[in-house]
């Protein structure tokens, strides 16, 4: 079942995501050893207590990972055609194991597409929350969206 079309996307739209997720030590062990981030701040717990967090880090490029991946079934599944790129992105906050994310998409704009007359071009904005409601993934992305079928 496809997602938002472009036309489904009006500026102000605010989508709050019903998956949650805890992190685990084990999400961010194996996705910071895969993606050859072997940086101590996420992988050593004896280095990690002597920083000014006290404990490990969760890999950020995951978190952003799991609250972009989580809009995908109420935004663009089947609807998008291209992801443009991202505008901005923030971490305000940590994420630590044990710490549940949700996540709510705001449509910033949309304009049609100056190349393409089937698509348009949507501003999302990716918001990570912690179980406290503290942000702590703030992403801007772009996509080019499909128009609705005839």
């Amino acid at each position: 079942m496809p997602a938002l079309y472009f036309e489904d996307c009006k500026e102000g739209l605010v989508i709050d995501h019903a998956v949650r997720r805890t992190i685990t030590e084990t999400d961010n062990v194996l996705f910071s050893v895969m993606t050859l981030n072997m940086a101590p701040l996420h992988l050593d717990a004896e280095y990690s207590k002597n920083t000014q967090f006290g404990q490990r880090l969760v890999n950020s490029i995951f978190i952003l990972g799991l609250v972009c991946g989580v809009t995908v079934p109420d935004t663009t599944l089947g609807t998008t055609i291209a992801n443009l790129g991202f505008d901005k992105i923030t971490f305000p906050k940590p994420v630590f194991h044990g710490d549940t994310i949700h996540t709510r998409t705001e449509i910033v704009s949309a304009r049609e597409s100056k190349s393409r007359n089937d698509a348009g071009i949507v501003t999302f904005r990716h918001i990570g929350l912690n179980q406290r409601d503290e942000i702590v993934c703030d992403a801007i992305r772009l996509g080019l969206m499909m128009k609705r079928p005839a």
